[in-house]
């Protein structure tokens, strides 16, 4: 099993970029993970809410793009709205796939969102809190609870969750 996480946007800060190899190193000998970053849309100084609309669908269309939907690769998009997962929880569902054979794409929009039809072809809609968070930010937590709930699944002492 391999896990693709696409992210809309680069160029991340130094701290960001730190984090996020933290838990990339420790998470490979588990679960083969790779980042595939994507060119947020160009923006206007004062956007309208029909140019917002276009960001987003511009975006979502590279996303699809970049998910491999030919083989059995599931689509997790992450969003606001979608449903929370305790790290156990999804420990569960990382292990489901790996016992499906299946592959996970995990999608991190740009600043405005995803796009309606994105959502609509997403296998899973996860949330990773109710708080905004600045998009650099979930690159680090996400990371973090994939090693979190992986480190569960090989019975490896870093979680220790009730």
């Amino acid at each position: 099993m391999r896990a693709r996480i696409l992210a809309v946007g680069n160029k991340m800060p130094n701290w960001v970029q730190s984090g996020f190899d933290e838990y990339y190193k420790r998470i490979q000998p588990m679960l083969s993970t790779e980042m595939v970053e994507l060119a947020a849309a160009k923006r206007a100084k004062n956007p309208s809410d029909a140019n917002l609309a276009q960001y987003r669908e511009q975006e979502s269309q590279a996303l699809l793009a970049a998910h491999s939907s030919a083989s059995r690769e599931q689509l997790w998009v992450l969003d606001v709205k979608g449903k929370m997962l305790s790290t156990e929880n999804l420990a569960v569902k990382l292990s489901t796939a790996m016992q499906q054979g299946d592959d996970i794409a995990l999608v991190i929009g740009g600043a405005d969102g995803v796009a309606p039809e994105l959502l609509a072809k997403a296998d899973m809609t996860w949330s990773l809190s109710a708080l905004t968070l600045p998009h650099p930010l979930v690159r680090v937590v996400l990371m973090e609870q994939l090693y979190r709930a992986m480190s569960i699944n090989h019975n490896h002492p870093y979680h220790r969750g009730n």
